[in-house]
């Protein structure tokens, strides 16, 4: 069994990729630059340096691959949802070209709205052309519907020395928590799996919903240091990431990702035995976060 798999050293795909190897797969891993990979995978894979954002490179680099796991890459340009049209593109024309058998796609949580969510928006657009793509090839779809991940906590690592998180959502609204490793789990285990056929949604929730509150609590315990949240204006909020070097329009796609699901937003799919994986914040900050938050000031 061929599978490929895209980010292949990203939050999840890097643990997608470990997974494949113990499960006794050598993946096929796509990437920008081979040299990144850790010391240890290179031996386990076969890398092929490619753009994600050339349809040509990708249905070259997909060929006689019978899965596929694929993950938009990541983008910092003024328009965001037409790099992600760029991505969606490539991806179809591979599927197409190569009659891939299945897809594991990694979208999130707000892209059953299809509008209105920002940057998820660009991962509807993803999902509505793989499905179209699916129709017609016969591919085997599952869409992973994420919730918010764990490590974009990292991003964040000044606010939390300082004590205090800034959030443009209420700090009571509950939301679903994942650990990337969890996704990675799920990914794998959809491309491994014969039980499953057509087109699937699969969500991705962690362990439970939480608060902005509940998680400034968790972090306080987990890392030692005293963590709040402050909810602040959405112009406050714009204001701080274009002082990171944003585009105004990533900006704008950033800041729907939270406005777009703050209103009366419900996941097409409730947590389930089937949505719930088992990583908890608590365990992941312990683990992860609290030595990078331990040598500074406070």
């Amino acid at each position: 069994m061929q599978i490929a798999v895209t980010t292949p050293t990203g939050n999840v795909g890097r643990h997608v990729v470990t997974t494949l190897i113990r499960a006794g797969i050598r993946p096929r891993v796509l990437l920008r630059d081979p040299g990144r990979l850790a010391p240890g995978i290179r031996g386990e894979v076969d890398a092929v340096r490619v753009d994600q954002y050339d349809p040509e490179a990708v249905a070259a680099a997909t060929r006689a691959v019978d899965a596929l796991f694929w993950v938009d890459p990541t983008t910092g340009s003024q328009d965001p949802l037409a790099d992600y049209a760029r991505a969606t593109a490539a991806v179809v024309r591979a599927v197409r070209e190569n009659c891939i058998g299945r897809v594991v796609f990694q979208s999130s949580i707000g892209a059953e709205k299809r509008h209105g969510a920002g940057e998820i928006d660009g991962l509807a657009h993803t999902e509505t052309a793989l499905d179209a793509a699916a129709a017609d090839t016969g591919t085997d779809v599952t869409h992973l519907r994420c919730g918010y991940f764990f490590t974009n906590l990292e991003l964040q690592l000044d606010a939390l020395r300082t004590g205090t998180l800034p959030v443009i959502l209420p700090l009571d609204q509950p939301m679903a928590w994942v650990a990337p490793r969890d996704i990675a789990e799920v990914a794998a285990t959809r491309l491994l799996s014969p039980g499953w056929s057509g087109r699937t949604v699969q969500a991705v929730h962690g362990p439970a919903d939480l608060t902005w509150e509940q998680v400034a609590d968790i972090l306080t315990t987990a890392t030692g240091r005293p963590i709040g949240v402050e909810r602040i204006t959405d112009e406050a909020m714009r204001t701080r990431l274009r002082g990171t070097g944003m585009t105004d329009g990533l900006v704008e796609a950033v800041m729907g990702m939270s406005t777009g699901l703050r209103e009366g937003f419900v996941p097409e799919q409730r947590r389930t035995v089937r949505t719930t994986t088992p990583t908890s914040l608590a365990a992941w900050a312990h683990a992860h976060l609290r030595h990078r938050l331990a040598d500074a000031p406070g």
